[in-house]
């Protein structure tokens, strides 16, 4: 028996080979770019996907967001600081067939372009903008990206900066800086503290000016103070209608 089905093994076995090639399977974050004949002709998966061997051919391609680093660049900004920054990018594939199609690798492409773009957009602004404002730097790139990967399939999710590095003299010009600008703000605290206390002694001035009996209360308060420390001074009260008297001489 077995040996009257031996011939037809050596048909069988490249049938089974045949099937074996054609059956791919793919994860639910996967998807097949089939050519068929060199020509596209679709996009399938997830799960069980089969081809014809020898005449489709399939690009496997990944939907999950993939995360680069952009190495650290030389950037000299717009007031003449050089600085070296690195950067990271979130990206994943939305049209898995433009992505085949429309680029050679996708993946080193993007490398190079967010490597340019990194140092042309961080090249027009100033150090003091760099380090206060990330987040808006951060969405300008994005932006910029996305616009240009958009013809491959790829979306530009986000894009973060990593690292700011300042050489050593630049470090301390910055601390430097940050020192006078506290004694700046030091300084105008005490001078705005200063007018205020100004300004709230011209107003009981002008209280106790008009009301001759406020001032007497106050003089009274005065003496109680003065008597109620551990002093071996002696006061003799006047009575303030004498100051008065006194005030109209001088007149």
């Amino acid at each position: 028996m077995i040996e009257n089905l031996a011939p037809y093994g050596y048909v069988l076995i490249p049938i089974i080979i045949l099937l074996l090639i054609s059956i791919k399977i793919l994860r639910e974050y996967e998807r097949a770019v089939v050519f068929t004949l060199g020509r596209f002709t679709g996009v399938k998966g997830p799960g069980l996907v089969i081809i014809i061997p020898f005449v489709q051919q399939v690009v496997k391609m990944e939907l999950r967001t993939i995360v680069m680093d952009i190495p650290a660049q030389d950037v000299i900004s717009r007031d003449n600081v050089s600085v070296r920054v690195s950067a990271v990018v979130y990206f994943r594939v939305i049209t898995p067939e433009n992505a085949v199609i429309q680029v050679e690798n996708y993946l080193e492409a993007i490398s190079q372009l967010s490597q340019t773009t990194l140092r042309s957009v961080l090249g027009q602004h100033e150090l003091d903008e760099m380090l206060a404002e990330r987040t808006k730097l951060n969405t300008h790139i994005q932006q910029i990206l996305d616009e240009q990967t958009e013809a491959w399939g790829i979306k530009v999710s986000l894009v973060e900066i990593k690292h700011i590095d300042l050489n050593e003299s630049m470090i301390r010009a910055i601390a430097k800086q940050a020192e006078a600008e506290r004694e700046r703000r030091a300084k105008v605290i005490h001078a705005e503290g200063e007018m205020q206390a100004a300004q709230k002694l011209f107003e009981a001035a002008e209280i106790l000016a008009q009301q001759p009996q406020a001032l007497q209360l106050r003089y009274l308060q005065t003496l109680s103070n003065i008597a109620e420390e551990n002093n071996s001074t002696i006061i003799f009260p006047l009575p303030i209608e004498f100051l008065s008297v006194f005030q109209k001489l001088v007149k």
